[in-house]
């Protein structure tokens, strides 16, 4: 088998840094010792960098089939990867909607043909699919993602008993998008009375408001603990949500767990007059008190994961008006630096940013043998220039859609290399694309 030994590396892994080699042997770590000979291996000297576990995001759209104009499997994953995340869980808002087995297997065989990174996609939930929907095999699927709120894509699920069905039935995970319909559909109608189709993007985070946020992931909360069901929240954009959530009790015993994005912990609703529709995402952006709440909650466990949501749409549907524009946007090729930017300004630790990005993903959806550098996982590693700046622009972002909200950003670190179960995928800007991502397993009954 292919050998490759990582000499001098700083292994950042389960909330500690220690200085040591690495040696790889086939898709696997074989050891991880401070000093390791092996003749026979290629070495890669990391020259003192970090070498992380791949990040593992679990909330993106990659849009295939059916939207591929704004991106495909294949060219997102290449930028998660340039971006030092080796595992995507995708979202089933494509087109068709994700409403069947067989549609969710046709993803799958895309992503084995396409994928650089290891994937997983989520099985949709629609208003009349639940027989579907039970016919998912939770070893292999990552969970039932169920749109409580209106967003990209017609999937709405507001039906009570519907969703009493879904929350008591599902055997897995369920992942949620919470906004209230009725609260957001009333602010729409009184924004669009008062201000026309020329409303600013600035009211966004009035709309799509607190209310609706809170209102909604209360509501999925109140069901969980009724039906005892495995809830992941996803993307909360409000700090009077982050209060619901329990730092008491490790992950591995959590029924209900919640995730932030990078957006919402970067920017606020005083960058919607710089940034406009580029930062247009449901949930809305909004103050800095939420933003500062939701790092809060970040660094002391209330929330469990980091992710993108990452959501491309073209440079030419963003230019259009506030009720015409998309919501979304691209930031997978972004995350870890963005996320290693706050540690530069000593906002977070990089064994906290480890932590949320790649080890908890990988026990709150029980995957097999990712997530953590130890011997015998598969080897999704990820190696860091921490003293690399690199500013984004045009030329330099991967994403198909061509932008990117960070665009004209210096970040103090750099991914320079990438490895997926062992190959090496990406290094300083070159892919290799000789060998596919996995598709992710999970340690379920």
């Amino acid at each position: 088998m292919n050998s490759t030994l990582i000499t001098n590396a700083r292994i950042v892994n389960e909330g500690q840094i220690i200085e040591g080699d690495v040696l790889l042997t086939g898709q696997r770590i074989e050891k991880i010792a401070r000093s390791i000979s092996a003749n026979h291996a290629m070495v890669i000297d990391a020259g003192g960098n970090l070498l992380l576990p791949g990040a593992i995001d679990d909330q993106v759209h990659f849009r295939e089939p059916g939207l591929t104009h704004k991106a495909t499997i294949f060219t997102e994953a290449k930028a998660a990867v340039a971006g030092g995340v080796t595992s995507f869980m995708e979202m089933p808002n494509t087109a068709p909607p994700v409403f069947t087995q067989s549609l969710l297997e046709d993803k799958y065989q895309i992503a084995a043909r396409t994928s650089l990174a290891n994937y997983s996609f989520f099985m949709g939930a629609g208003n009349d699919n639940l027989e579907e929907v039970l016919k998912t095999d939770i070893r292999n699927v990552c969970g039932l993602k169920i749109f409580m709120g209106s967003s990209t894509g017609n999937l709405l699920v507001d039906s009570p008993v519907v969703l009493e069905n879904l929350f008591s039935k599902f055997p897995s995970l369920i992942a949620t998008h919470c906004e209230d319909e009725a609260t957001v559909l009333k602010n729409t109608a009184n924004y669009k009375a008062k201000y026309g189709d020329g409303m600013p993007v600035r009211y966004h985070p009035l709309i799509r408001s607190e209310e609706a946020c809170y209102k909604s992931s209360s509501f999925a909360i109140e069901l969980a603990k009724k039906h005892g069901t495995r809830l992941h929240i996803l993307h909360i954009s409000t700090a009077k949500e982050t209060h619901q959530f329990d730092n008491s009790i490790p992950l591995e015993k959590k029924k209900i767990t919640a995730e932030a994005c990078i957006h919402h912990l970067w920017f606020n609703d005083a960058d919607y007059d710089r940034l406009g529709m580029l930062i247009k995402w449901n949930p809305a952006i909004k103050t800095k008190t939420d933003q500062q709440e939701i790092f809060k909650a970040v660094l002391d466990d209330r929330i469990d994961v980091i992710a993108t949501d990452h959501a491309p749409h073209t440079n030419e549907e963003k230019s259009k008006g506030y009720f015409q524009a998309p919501s979304g946007g691209p930031l997978i090729q972004h995350s870890v630096v963005a996320m290693l930017e706050f540690y530069h300004q000593k906002k977070i630790s990089i064994e906290k940013i480890v932590q949320k990005m790649a080890h908890n993903p990988a026990i709150l959806f029980q995957i097999q043998e990712r997530g953590f550098i130890r011997e015998g996982y598969f080897a999704d590693l990820v190696l860091v220039n921490p003293a690399k700046p690199w500013r984004v622009s045009k030329e330099n972002i991967l994403a198909k859609c061509g932008w990117s909200p960070f665009e004209e950003q210096t970040f103090q670190s750099s991914v320079t290399h990438t490895w997926i179960s062992g190959h090496l995928a990406y290094v300083n800007g070159k892919f290799d694309e000789l060998k596919q991502g996995q598709r992710l397993r999970f340690n379920r009954e």
